[in-house]
């Protein structure tokens, strides 16, 4: 039975992300609010029909799974691949603070964004290769497996890497994926890849998907 459905998913909230810090791979954990978006996100993916759930093994994603995991009654396959971009020297600090301390490295990445290593850390290419790596292990492991839909947490940029993998052409735009955000792709009959959603935050049902201004939150868009 080949796989039909991938469903991407970014973890819940954390204290860092509401201080605009760049988290990398420091353990953070879910702060309450986002402990609560993952238990209303449980409920929206139930009827999806995940028979595999795979995930970062960044603190808040463990955290995100764990709670998907016991509400959907099956285990989870960590993987370190699917990890969030390595910010090295930049981990813990805003962007302002980076503005102040590494201006130079800052602008370097505005200019050249895929292929800027952090200092200390990951360029965008370096997670595209583990990225793509590890997707192809999973929808291989899936194919055999015989699963239909499989469920992936993991962070923004790793995200996209791998959506990018899928569908090269696809437009995400300014897209700023929200906490406990699912984006879903299906296989069509020919083997195409195509997203159904992206970014949806309607399991959430009113309850804040904050965000911090976007200097602080990083982008600089």
């Amino acid at each position: 039975m080949p796989l039909k459905r991938l469903v991407f998913i970014r973890p819940g909230e954390t204290d860092w992300n509401l201080d605009g810090r760049w988290q990398g791979w420091v353990a953070i954990p879910l702060n309450e609010h986002g402990r609560l978006q993952v238990q209303r996100l449980a409920g929206f993916i139930r009827n999806m029909g995940l028979s595999a759930l795979y995930s970062s093994d960044n603190r808040r994603a463990i955290d995100t799974a764990e709670i998907l995991a016991s509400e959907l009654g099956f285990d989870i396959v960590f993987d370190d691949r699917l990890r969030e971009r390595s910010i090295g020297h930049w981990q813990g600090l805003t962007v302002p603070e980076i503005h102040g301390w590494y201006k130079e490295e800052y602008q370097q990445m505005l200019k050249d964004p895929d292929g800027f290593a952090i200092p200390g850390g990951e360029s965008l290419d370096q997670v595209r290769v583990r990225a793509e790596a590890a997707l192809e292990g999973i929808i291989k492991k899936a194919e055999k497996a015989g699963s239909e839909t499989v469920g992936i947490v993991s962070h923004t940029s790793t995200i996209v890497m791998m959506l990018k993998c899928l569908i090269p052409d696809i437009t995400l735009g300014n897209v700023n994926f929200g906490n406990s955000s699912v984006t879903t792709v299906v296989r069509g009959e020919s083997g195409e890849w195509r997203e159904t959603a992206v970014n949806d935050l309607s399991h959430l049902e009113g309850l804040a998907a904050r965000h911090m201004p976007l200097d602080v939150r990083g982008d600089d868009r």
